[in-house]
């Protein structure tokens, strides 16, 4: 195991039974503490996230409800001013795009962004018109994907116990990997990274996720007008649904040398 520290890992002291052995060992987990997202100086959200990258998150999250269009939105993003611990605060040059208090309150839980949100509509509106991708994504890209980002995910090797996110150009260039106990933290983070480097909207751009294909993954990659999402687990009904409305690439069971599409064959070439 790795000395070095890592926001993503804490250590614990645990007893492992072993065919009838039972011995103490040090085992190491995934970190998992709550973020308070503050806009301006006023509480937003709370979401339950892995520490680090915290400024990417909140920037991803923002931009995953409609709230900001893109960097231009974002005057600086750091420490609160009073240094609250498990706080980041975004300071916008000219207010929020909408009034999320029209939505709803933000309470996120690290396995779901958008439990119990009846978002179609709300992403229908909120989500640019797609244009079509500006070159034709291969079979073998989208293949290759999840190896690629299993590969960068350094914590998950120590833990076992984190998702991941990357996102890739068409041609299969890698761009960021990032990686926390919440699917939807790991996307929000990844989108977050780029947006903050002056990209955004990511047209031209696909997402690959380690587990299954959720309705809130999708809305996110709609939001940040991705071409696509391809997971290595089975996508859900509304997943699908979404991806449909959208025009969007939606590929589950990426592994082994095969997938399967579910929305957007036409994306796909090979």
């Amino acid at each position: 195991m790795s000395t070095g520290f890592d926001p993503h890992v804490a250590a614990a002291s645990i007893e492992k039974l072993h065919k009838g052995v039972r011995e103490g060992m040090r085992d190491e987990l995934a970190v998992e503490e709550p973020l308070e997202i503050r806009v301006d100086g006023e509480p937003l959200a709370v979401t339950m996230r892995t520490p680090g990258e915290d400024e990417e998150l909140a920037a991803g999250f923002l931009a995953g409800e409609g709230l900001i269009a893109g960097r231009e939105d974002i005057a600086d993003v750091g420490p609160t001013r009073d240094f609250a611990a498990n706080t980041v605060d975004v300071r916008t040059k000219n207010g929020l795009r909408r009034d999320p208090k029209d939505e709803r309150s933000f309470y996120l839980t690290s396995s779901c962004g958008v439990c119990g949100k009846g978002a179609l509509e709300f992403v229908t509106q909120k989500a640019p018109d797609l244009r079509p991708p500006t070159s034709d994504l291969r079979a073998e890209v989208v293949l290759s994907a999840p190896d690629a980002v299993r590969s960068r995910q350094l914590a998950f090797d120590r833990t076992g116990g984190l998702h991941a996110t990357g996102l890739f150009e068409a041609d299969g260039t890698l761009l960021v990997v990032r990686e926390d106990v919440g699917r939807h933290n790991a996307m929000d983070k990844a989108i977050g990274s780029l947006l903050l480097a002056g990209r955004f909207p990511l047209e031209g751009v696909f997402a690959a996720v380690s587990g299954r294909a959720s309705f809130e993954l999708v809305q996110k990659a709609s939001l940040a007008s991705l071409i696509g999402l391809v997971a290595v687990g089975p996508p859900s009904t509304l997943a699908v649904d979404l991806a449909r409305e959208r025009g969007m690439l939606l590929c589950g069971f990426v592994r082994d040398g095969s997938l399967n599409v579910y929305a957007g064959s036409g994306l796909l070439r090979g």
